[in-house]
Parts: C-alpha cells; structure tokens; sequence
C-alpha cells in the first residue's frame, strides 16, 4: 500500500462515526462471543470472567490498529493472569491478521469479526474501538478511534487497584 493510501485509510478508520452507532455504555453486560482464533482454538468471552478483559476491535488496514499492538502486546505480558486481551480483526479474511500477528509477535489471541458481531458492540464503526470488560462481564470502559497508550494503562491500573479483577 502506498504511503497516501495508507494514510487515508488511517483517517478513515479513526473518523468519528454518525450518533446512531455508539460504543456500549459503562455498565452494559458485554455481549458474549464463542469463535475460533487465527490458530483454530475456540476463544470465548465468558471463558474469562473473574478477571479484566479487554476486546480489541481492529482492522491490518488501519495504522492506527497497528501502531497499538505493540503496546497492547506488552499490556498483556506486563498483566498476564490479571488481564486478557482479545483481539477482533474486521479484516475481510484472515490472512493478513494472521500475517500481522506473526510479525507483531501477538500474545494474546485473534479471532475474526463480522457485521453481526459489530452491531453486538454498537456497531464497529470506526477504528480501532476497544472495551475494557470487568470481572462481572460489564463494561467499565470504552474507547473509540486513535487512543493514548498512556491513557489505556491509567485505566486498567486503576481498574486493578479497585479489585475490579479480584474474585
């Protein structure tokens, strides 16, 4: 991809999407999900109550979806028992994801997404578009488009301090 397209495609997965599609709100039980991952292992939603999740909606096509997974790579290393990652790629097949996962060396497991699984979400609008599910299976927090590293990392340390990832 071209650098003029690349960038193009990073603004528009970072664009603000229309007031009919939101992120779900705090407090929202996360709708549950069963699919397998690049690797061909079933990952479940619910698999990880009694701790924090975070659901990462992404896309190989938007920059700022790959820029961040280095970070979330290392939130997920640093976290390992405390925290689990799920990454969901809107990609139209897997692999490029697959491609991608193996040269960002991913930690934490792939699985594909779909329209359906969007509108579940809110609707997977603009990219990337994470949630961060508490021990309950609710969401305590969301983010939509380009975020600060700095920002996602106060949260999940403040969500642990709470003993929102304590039994």
């Amino acid at each position: 991809m071209s650098t003029a397209k690349a960038v193009l495609a990073g603004l528009l997965c970072s664009l603000a999407v229309s007031a009919t599609a939101a992120p779900l709100p705090a407090g929202t039980r996360a709708p549950a999900f069963s699919r397998p991952d690049l690797n061909g292992r079933t990952v479940s939603l619910p698999a990880f109550r009694g701790g924090l999740a975070l659901v990462d909606f992404w896309a190989t096509w938007c920059a700022p979806c790959v820029v961040e997974l280095p970070h979330l790579t290392a939130l997920q290393a640093r976290y390992r028992g405390k925290l689990q990652i799920i990454g969901i790629s809107m990609d139209d097949d897997a692999a490029s994801p697959k491609q991608l996962a193996a040269q960002y060396r991913l930690n934490y497991p792939v699985v594909m997404g779909d329209a359906a699984l969007g509108r579940l979400y809110g609707g997977v609008l603009g990219l990337p578009q994470i949630y961060l599910i508490g021990r309950d299976g609710k969401v305590l927090r969301s983010w939509r488009g380009e975020f600060k590293p700095a920002e996602l990392d106060t949260a999940i340390e403040a969500d642990l301090r709470q003993g929102i990832s304590k039994p």
